[in-house]
Parts: C-alpha cells; structure tokens; sequence
C-alpha cells in the first residue's frame, strides 16, 4: 500500500516538474483541478521538491529554479499571484489624481497597475511615461485617447521592459509627478533589486525625474534574490504590497521606508482556507 502511494507521489511530482518546464510557472489550484488531487496534497509534493532543490515555492505556486536569479518571461509571471497583484494595483490608484504625469515600469504587477487604473476616473487627462511594451500596448487600446503615452524606447528584455543607454537618455530629459515601478525582490536592509542590471539602471532613470517613488510588489518578493541593487529603502517613499507579508518583515520594513500599505487579498484568505 505505501510503496503504491509513493509511486503515485512520484508520478505526480514527475508531471508538477513537467509543467515547470514547460510554463516555468504552475499554481496550487490549477495543478489541483489538472491532476485531481487536493490543494494540500499539491502543496505536499511542492515542498518536497523545493526540499530537494528541484523548485522554488512560491505564493499560491512554485517556479522553476532557472528563473531564480534571471529575469522571467512576462507571459509566466503574469500567471502568478493575480490576486495579490489586483489588491495592490487597488491601493496603488489612489496615488494618482487626473492630469498627472506619471511613470510606470516594468514587469506585470506594475501593468496589472496600469489596467486598473486605466479603467478608474483617475486615468482622466494623464500622461504615461513608460518603459514597458505591454503597457503603452494598454493605452493605445483605449478608445478614449484621454491618455498620453511616452514609450521611452531601448533595448527589450525578457519581461518586455525597454532599457538601456537610450531609455535613460530619453527619460533624463523629462519630469513627473511620481514613478510606480515592480521590483524582483526585497533585501532588508538593502532594498530593491533586479536580477538585470540595464533595467535596473532604467529603473534609477526614472527615479531620479520622479518627485515620488512607489514600489509595488506582493510579499513573496522579500524571500527571492536578485543581484542588482536599483533602490534603497531611503530613496522610496512609499511601499505597497499585500497583507500576506509576514508580520516580521513588515515591522522591519516600516522602520525602513517612510510608509507601508498593506492591501487586503482575497487570494491570502483563499490560500489560507485550503
């Protein structure tokens, strides 16, 4: 009996690492419904592959371990965490008023930012300066061209953010009210990183014309690595990610950055039911 039940096991971590390299991403609840098996028992199979190395865990899933320290695609990452992402980008749009000048960068929790705000009244009369493909793609889907888009123009990356000499060149000449910009991962007492140094780079650019600089990422990102150092907490003014952050590192990051914003999710509350 117990020979057949880890046999079983095994074929199903078999196909959970399948999945991975195939997608580099897989999620609890679709890994559930695909192999019919409970949430818990898929958490149970991801914990002992990270165990041995094999993934990385990760909030409401796991990713393959070749995205640890490289940037991934943006189609995989955009499978991950929506729900955090949604919470976030919520709070995130009150930070903007009508007729703004803003900028807005890479990576998907800061374009699932740009959908939401771009459906609420406080996209009126604002202009976009970007550095990301799929969210200058966003505004001009618009029917009302109420919005201004500013691509910075560079070189393309993995997660289809521009970078480079260029976009920094661009981006130097201009100004804005307040910079919204992703971030790989969160090192206390470092800051905020991203595992490619040109976009990093073009992420200082664009803090440097910004009068405010937000930082949106969901709480997975203060376990993950990454080896380049864009901003430290000092130079941030405001830090919103989900209330799944442990309590330990939120106190430690509140003494850290001027504020914190904590954004309820209802995929913390479903992940805790599980």
């Amino acid at each position: 009996m117990c020979d057949n039940v880890h046999m079983i096991s095994s074929q199903r971590q078999h196909l959970i690492l399948g999945r991975l390299r195939t997608r580099g991403a897989v999620r609890i609840t679709a890994l559930s419904k695909e192999l019919g098996v409970s949430a818990m028992t898929i958490r149970r199979d991801i914990a002992e592959l990270a165990d041995k190395g094999l993934l990385r865990r990760v909030h409401g899933g796991a990713v393959s371990t070749s995205t640890l320290l490289s940037e991934p695609l943006f189609s995989v990452k955009s499978q991950m965490d929506i729900g955090l992402k949604d919470a976030i980008a919520q709070e995130a749009i009150k930070y903007v008023s009508p007729g703004d000048v803003i900028a807005i960068g890479g990576g998907t929790t800061a374009y699932v930012f740009a959908q939401h705000l771009l459906e609420s009244q406080n996209a009126n009369g604002i202009t976009i300066l970007t550095n990301s493909i799929p969210v200058a793609e966003l505004v001009q889907a618009l029917e009302s061209k109420d919005v201004e888009v500013i691509v910075t123009g560079g070189v393309i990356t993995r997660s289809n953010s521009l970078v480079g000499p260029i976009a920094d060149k661009v981006i130097a000449s201009l100004r804005v009210n307040t910079v919204f910009l992703g971030t790989h991962s969160v090192s206390m007492p470092r800051g905020f990183l991203m595992p490619n140094s040109l976009e990093a780079a073009t992420d200082m650019a664009m803090m440097d014309i910004a009068d405010k600089t937000i930082i949106l990422t969901d709480h997975t990102k203060w376990s993950s690595t990454s080896l380049s150092l864009f901003a430290r907490f000092e130079q941030v003014d405001t830090v919103i990610t989900d209330d799944g952050l442990d309590p330990d590192s939120a106190m430690k990051t509140r003494d850290l950055v001027k504020e914190l914003v904590l954004a309820h999710s209802t995929e913390t509350d479903n992940e805790e039911s599980e």
